[in-house]
């Protein structure tokens, strides 16, 4: 294929999956499926690993950065991000109204009804169509930089779409967490012993605040744009028309917003609009009410806090009376012990809740709350069904206090509270609860990703003693599988086929299944890369594994137990003698560790612009195979920075924070090119 064919193909895949995200963010009407996409960006990345030269920064495969981040550089807004005034009764609703009139001195007017999305406000900068600086608010005045955080998010374009987009476009919306992904990481969360996010727009905060883009990307955080900042060209009269303008160049926009023609209709929307909220895939906590034309929002100005021309009407938060009329003891992969409230039915934020958390024994102390209560319920973050108090007044006389069990619900083996903790578990290792969530976690798609084996077929397994260990998937035969309930041979055959294939996954992925509590994907991946083998990490003490980048003294303790421990040393003896891979491929020359005795050693570099003889990629993996550390953003850590031409807003971050400039040719001759 000659390379002209081969760019073209590369354009026509970037166009295809910039196509597909905006069908699916923008539009909400995705033709293809989740899978499908990844096998589109798949084939790009393998084209372009064959093509570094035609690599660009806005190509949909240079969305995550290699390494974190040091820090977060702050920004200055070039037009304020102010907050909006809130009211929660119409009458407040209906005097900022009358305010506007008279700001107008009576001449007509409309309103663009918004939902309030509770996410975290950001403003993205574009200029000549391709992002180039993402900002949390801050102070109204000066954020953090989080450009390299926010190009993981697919719902943002790096690039714009058409010919008539400003040559500075500044949005502003809010990056959000979508209810459905959200939960799923709650519930992994748990699984791993670690605290759950209270809501989403908590979650989501605290995830932009990562210096590793990849654990960014791995939630699936989402954006919606609601206004604008500073724009060069102004792409229409009214907050209604820019909108249309804004969906049309690829941005994802609030599509269930309303153009009302007066305070009246915008009341009827906030009514109409409250149970449909919760039908929505993000949390909508009000709605935005906004003069609709731009010269009259210039025209009613702003006080010193909040413009005149918007304000938010908040809903109360749901909250319903329900009977408590039993509590169960749930037990987790980790033998965590989570009480769980069987309610009277009760109708709450538009369904049908029966059960809710009652999260700890802490918490029901706390609360104080006994079985035969009545308990007020509330919606976590407008997701999770809550008891948050006790209605004291319709206690019965019979009301029975709810004491932590002393043996397991299912095993009937010991418990114990977790030392300076919260929670009580289970401590028998060979628990049948923990065995199922354990064997189900193990042969989940991101860590053994065992295809075929799903829960019902684990039960059924577990319940006929043919599986009591990781250890024992490795030896099923093709017969113990058929000798189980509707257990077809091709679908047998497809299970022991995929338990083979498992067996080469890495070390990294064996360690995620593992279940080693506070260790996640991202830890695995860490401690394989840096260790290699199973063996090595096993014999790392404390200290040696808390040297280890990324890995706090809390992992290091939870590694060391569980290496340490017998059923930690069982697990490991079986894997091997069943043949499972206890080892991490070795990784391309500078990605894993770097080079102690290159020229960059201890070099912290970023690279900006284009240059002539890298593609953004080889000029990064120079830097590594040099020694040299790579990041995304200019701070006072970076030792120097790689300009181009087109160097965009590093360059001035890097002018102004003192921090050396070099140019390619002084690259070349420091790599020793």
């Amino acid at each position: 294929m000659s390379e002209a064919d081969v760019r073209r193909q590369i354009e026509q895949l970037r166009s295809h999956i910039n196509r597909h995200n905006r069908l699916y963010y923008v539009e909400a009407r995705p033709e293809i499926s989740d899978r499908e996409f990844d096998e589109l960006l798949k084939k790009l990345e393998q084209l372009e690993k064959q093509h570094p030269e035609l690599i660009t920064p806005d190509s949909p495969t240079q969305r995550i950065g290699g390494e974190p981040i040091g820090g977060f550089v702050t920004v200055t807004h070039a037009v304020a991000m102010m907050s909006i005034d809130n009211t929660y009764t119409q009458a407040d609703l209906r005097e900022f109204d009358r305010r506007v009139s008279r700001g107008l001195s009576g001449e007509p007017y409309a309103y663009m009804a918004d939902p309030k999305v509770d996410g975290v406000a950001v403003s993205l900068r574009y200029e000549n169509a391709r992002l180039v600086l993402a900002a949390t608010r801050g102070d109204g005045r000066t954020g953090d930089d989080i450009t390299v955080n926010a190009r993981t998010i697919r719902a943002i374009p790096l690039l714009l779409e058409g010919d008539d987009v400003p040559e500075v476009l500044e949005v502003r919306g809010e990056i959000y967490w979508p209810k459905k992904e959200f939960n799923a990481c709650n519930a992994r969360r748990k699984e791993l012993g670690e605290e759950p996010f209270a809501n989403p727009r908590n979650g989501a905060a605290g995830t932009l605040k990562q210096l590793d883009p990849r654990v960014v990307a791995e939630r699936s955080l989402s954006f919606v744009v609601h206004g604008l900042g500073e724009v060069s060209k102004m792409p229409g009269a009214t907050s209604s028309e820019v909108m249309e303008h804004l969906s049309r160049w690829g941005l994802p926009v609030l599509r269930d917003r309303k153009l009302c023609a007066n305070i009246d209709q915008v009341w009827q929307f906030i009514e109409d609009f409250q149970p449909r909220r919760h039908l929505l895939a993000y949390e909508v906590d009000g709605v935005v009410v906004k003069v609709d034309s731009l010269d009259q929002r210039r025209r009613l100005g702003a006080t010193s806090k909040y413009p005149r021309w918007a304000i938010a009407y908040k809903y109360a938060a749901e909250q319903a009376q329900s009977l408590l009329h039993t509590v169960d003891f749930q037990v987790g992969r980790l033998g965590t012990i989570t009480p769980v409230a069987h309610l009277e039915p009760v109708q709450l934020a538009g369904t049908t809740v029966s059960r809710a958390s009652l999260h700890n024994f802490d918490q029901i102390e706390r609360l104080n709350v006994r079985v035969g209560d009545t308990v007020l319920v509330e919606k976590a973050g407008e997701i999770i069904p809550q008891v948050v108090a006790v209605v004291m007044e319709k206690r019965p006389a019979d009301a029975r206090p709810i004491a932590p069990p002393k043996h397991c619900p299912v095993c009937k083996g010991p418990t114990a509270r977790d030392e300076g903790g919260v929670y009580l578990r289970c401590v028998n290792p060979e628990c049948g609860a923990q065995l199922r969530e354990r064997l189900r976690f193990f042969a989940a798609r991101n860590q053994m990703d065992i295809a075929h084996l799903g829960p019902a077929l684990i039960d059924q397994l577990v319940d006929v003693g043919k599986v009591r260990h990781f250890a024992d998937l490795y030896t099923l035969k093709l017969e113990d599988l058929l000798a189980l309930e509707r257990m077809a041979e091709k679908s047998a055959r497809n299970v022991v086929e995929s338990i083979a294939a498992s067996k080469d996954r890495p070390l990294s992925r064996l360690l995620a299944g593992l279940g080693i509590r506070h260790v996640g994907g991202r830890a695995a991946e860490v401690l394989a890369g840096h260790y290699g083998t199973i063996d090595k990490l096993a014999a790392a003490s404390e200290e040696e594994l808390c040297e280890v980048p990324e890995i706090g003294p809390v992992i290091a303790a939870s590694i060391r137990q569980f290496f340490t421990s017998p059923a930690g040393q069982e697990a490991i003896k079986r894997l091997k003698e069943v043949g499972v891979r206890l080892d991490e491929p070795a990784a391309a020359p500078g990605t894993a560790k770097t080079a102690a005795g290159g020229p960059l050693a201890g070099k912290t570099v970023v690279v900006t612009g284009t240059l002539e003889t890298f593609s953004r990629t080889g000029a990064e993996q120079a830097i590594k195979d040099a020694g040299g550390r790579v990041t995304s953003s200019v701070s006072s850590n970076t030792s120097f920075v790689v300009a181009g031409a087109d160097p965009g807003s590093k360059l001035d971050k890097a002018r102004a924070l003192g921090v050396e400039v070099i140019d390619e040719a002084q690259f070349r001759k420091r790599l020793g090119l």
